[in-house]
């Protein structure tokens, strides 16, 4: 699921993607998933691929919250929460800094190629 969204979020041009490990602390929850989009369209283009993802993979999302402002756009898919922030409202929240006791998951990303 992390690498479905994660490939999402890099399509539209994603960037400082970081998952973290909430399992410890929120046993109904595994990962956030932590996304900045530069500005408030790529904000909704960046969680509108990563819901048309998930679901064309089967996964079932249970909540959505912020599309109308597209500044902070919570996905909640269950074992999987993610957040696309716009860069101020990332820098504001600091969702880092307050689960900074959880283990970063490696996002695995595929290659892409760059031709000279």
């Amino acid at each position: 699921m992390l690498a479905v969204a994660a490939a999402a979020a890099d399509s539209k041009g994603g960037e400082d993607l970081v998952a973290l490990d909430v399992s410890g602390p929120l046993p109904l929850v595994d990962i956030f998933l932590v996304v900045t989009g530069r500005n408030e369209r790529n904000v909704a283009a960046i969680a509108d691929e990563i819901e048309d993802r998930l679901l064309e993979h089967g996964f079932k999302r249970l909540r959505r919250e912020g599309r109308q402002e597209s500044r902070w756009i919570l996905l909640d898919f269950g074992d999987l929460v993610v957040h696309v922030f716009h860069e101020e409202e990332r820098m504001y929240y600091g969702l880092e800094r307050l689960w900074k006791d959880c283990p970063v998951v490696p996002i695995d990303l595929p290659a892409t190629s760059t031709a000279d």
